[in-house]
């Protein structure tokens, strides 16, 4: 089971508290007009069930849904993240309060079916990777609000993260270039800036790329390179001790994947992972 950090954990508790309040103005089970016409003491049992194959990514958000709720609505879970999971298969059992699952139950699902879809659609590049030393990384595009819990989806899906937001690495892009005045200007500022942070850049062709190599980038993104120009930066790096890591990224599809995993680039970067996220068809059954 992939592990969260604290500051997932944390960031997940506010997420959580965020996406409550929209059904209900406020984190209170009570808010719910429509549970209202349930008798109090009322209990009953449900399951989750995916419609569909997944790999599965959401448990802990589910149990926060739930705890923040109503800390007595007990949850046994019958698989856990990471997992890749049958169609048909029942996720978890619940019991408890029938008002309080039926005010979680949509939160619930809306984690657990984007979580689990970014997870499933990450698995699937993975999988098409296998077998070489290309990594897939996720980007910056995702969800407003979600962004941790969907790095920590992409984990389970198999794949690793790139840069958490714009404190942690740097990534030189095309704007940033010309207004620091070229590659070399800017890859130098920031190495002496804050030393030991990554830095990359993003170049548009060849020419950009021996720039940055010469500038001694620790990562180099090829953006939209074609298939041969891949292949000259890959022997160009590899000419010159493999000073730097390479990255690809633009129009990841299914077949570029299975074109570019034999070309040597240390990533693959795809935004699709998290902001092309097709959720995962689950249902949840009250008896």
């Amino acid at each position: 089971m992939e592990v969260m950090s604290s500051i997932e954990l944390q960031s997940l508790k506010q997420q959580v508290a965020q996406a409550l309040a929209e059904d209900l103005s406020a984190v209170d089970a009570e808010l719910d007009i429509t549970a209202q016409l349930i008798a109090k003491d009322t209990r009953s049992e449900a399951t989750i069930i995916t419609r569909e194959p997944m790999v599965m990514c959401g448990m802990a958000w589910v149990n926060e849904v739930f705890q923040q709720l109503d800390p007595e609505v007990n949850i046994d879970w019958q698989v856990t993240d990471a997992d890749h999971v049958d169609k048909n298969t029942v996720l978890c059992q619940l019991s408890g309060s029938s008002r309080s699952l039926l005010t979680g139950e949509r939160t619930a699902l809306n984690f657990l079916q984007t979580l689990a879809g970014t997870a499933t659609l990450t698995a699937r590049y993975t999988e098409l990777l296998a077998g070489s030393g290309t990594r897939l990384l996720d980007t910056r595009k995702t969800l407003p609000g979600l962004r941790l819990a969907q790095k920590y989806a992409v984990r389970c899906g198999g794949g690793k993260n790139h840069r958490i937001g714009l404190y942690d690495a740097y990534l030189i892009k095309e704007n940033h270039i010309a207004a620091c005045g070229g590659i070399a200007n800017a890859v130098t500022q920031a190495h002496k800036l804050n030393p030991g942070k990554p830095v990359e850049v993003e170049v548009e062709n060849l020419t950009e790329f021996g720039q940055a190599l010469a500038a001694k980038a620790d990562i180099i993104m090829l953006d939209n390179f074609s298939l041969d120009d891949i292949h000259q930066a890959v022997k160009q790096n590899q000419q010159q001790g493999k000073t730097a890591q390479l990255e690809v990224s633009g129009n990841i599809t299914d077949a570029r994947l299975s074109e570019l995993k034999d070309t040597g680039v240390d990533f693959i970067s795809s935004g699709a992972l998290t902001k092309h996220v097709q959720a995962i068809d689950l249902s949840m059954r009250i008896s």
